[in-house]
């Protein structure tokens, strides 16, 4: 099994992941993957992604070998290189900026493999979230998700998520970055206001350099002004790296809402509980 997207899950698929990861956290561990090798490509600039999934790897017993995310792409065709690779690893694991380049991997390959982020997602983490939001409300299925930015990676996979479990995401933003074919529960709005008061969490993503200004700062940046209109157990999540003064203000990250570093914790065990998900050993049953 691959997780290239968040709508490769099903519903049960993703209550089975969470199930293992709330055991992972309490103590348990997985077993039954130790010995087996991952291949991991991810580029330099990752911290979060490939601290959790390195971790999570030795903590289950696999041995962890790592390239940069260029060395995707050479010459050689993709097919070669995964048909080379299988015959010493047991899951790939690949963060690379083309969607595409990690399809076509798992169209050919016979190992898992999993999607550590791409520039139309970012799968994993979201996951993630949605797992640590669940611990602060149970109906987390049934919230109202406002993302506030642009039309980005993470961006698309809360859409996806939104998809297969069925909540409300409100997008707010400047008309040029709704989304297209977002489906039924996606809506999008140019003014925060229309939808603040309402919200159950609030999400926001890096600006690329087009809107590092303050003309976009001065209509879309998250501020404590702005959080105090929401509601009074409002969870702010916004998507890290974060740039204080630019997304997000220096205090609404020092409020209440914020859910803090720790909330990226868990973060390590979802991870974990999808690489032993994929690889399909027990299916349920995995520790």
């Amino acid at each position: 099994m691959n997780f290239i997207r968040v709508t490769d899950m099903t519903v049960q698929d993703i209550k089975r992941i969470f199930t293992v990861a709330d055991s992972l956290r309490t103590g348990g561990a997985i077993t039954s993957l130790s010995g087996r090798t991952a291949v991991m490509f991810f580029p330099e600039s990752s911290i979060r992604t490939r601290i959790t999934f390195e971790k999570g790897l030795h903590c289950m017993g696999i041995t962890p070998i790592l390239f940069p995310s260029s060395a995707l792409d050479k010459r050689e065709d993709i097919a070669d290189v995964t048909g080379y690779i299988e015959n010493w690893a047991d899951l790939l694991i690949i963060r690379h900026p083309s969607i595409e380049k990690i399809e076509s991997i798992s169209k050919c390959s016979q190992i898992p493999v999993i999607n550590a982020m791409t520039s139309q997602n970012h799968p994993c983490e979201i996951l993630s979230d949605i797992y640590s939001i669940r611990d602060r409300k149970a109906d987390f299925d049934k919230l109202v998700y406002t993302f506030v930015g642009e039309n980005s990676n993470i961006l698309h996979s809360w859409i996806e998520a939104s998809e297969i479990l069925g909540f409300r995401l409100n997008h707010v933003s400047l008309p040029e970055n709704e989304a297209d074919d977002a489906g039924k529960n996606y809506s999008f709005f140019t003014d925060i206001s229309d939808v603040i008061s309402e919200t159950d969490v609030l999400l926001t993503d890096p600006l690329t350099e087009k809107y590092r200004n303050e003309e976009y700062y001065s209509k879309y940046q998250i501020t404590l002004k702005i959080l105090q209109k929401g509601k009074n157990d409002l969870l702010f999540n916004p998507c890290p790296p974060f740039y204080r003064g630019e997304e997000v203000s220096n205090d609404a990250i020092g409020s209440a809402c914020f859910v803090g570093y720790s909330f990226k914790k868990n973060l390590l065990y979802v991870q974990q509980a999808i690489m032993a998900y994929v690889s399909e050993i027990g299916r349920g049953q995995l520790l």
